[in-house]
């Protein structure tokens, strides 16, 4: 695969999404292009569960929005900035809640293409290393 030896190779990636298929896609953009991929996950508690639980912060995560039955993924947003982990929102939901620690995330519409993704998360990742610890 090509993309194997980019700047996503060995990433942990945190990926909370509720839809299924969308899931399963970017799960395999991903995974090709070198990435350890943590879930994905469809809510919050589960999600939590995994910062939480694994040994190490994540290195990135793609959040939807949107996770079904009310429930949105702020509260997953909050403890990545507590823990300094680069995020981007993947999404179909054209706003993101008026906060500015959450509008100074990347935002990707769905439908999401995989280089799109892959590029965007990329660039997130440089971005957090440029600005160091």
């Amino acid at each position: 695969m090509p993309q194997a030896a980019g700047l996503l190779a060995g990433q942990r990636i945190l990926m909370v999404e509720d839809e299924y298929l969308i899931a399963e896609a970017m799960e395999g953009w991903l995974r090709g292009a070198g990435a350890e991929i943590l879930g994905p996950v469809p809510s919050v508690d589960q999600a939590l569960e995994i910062i939480e639980e694994e040994p190490g912060a994540p290195d990135l995560a793609v959040l939807d929005v949107n996770l079904g039955r009310g429930e949105t993924v702020y509260p997953v947003a909050d403890r990545l900035d507590e823990l300094g982990v680069p995020y981007l929102f993947a999404t179909g939901d054209v706003r993101i809640k008026d906060a500015a620690n959450y509008r100074q995330h990347p935002k990707l519409e769905k439908p999401i293409l995989r280089q799109e993704l892959i590029l965007a998360l990329e660039e997130l990742l440089a971005a957090s290393r440029d600005r160091g610890p």
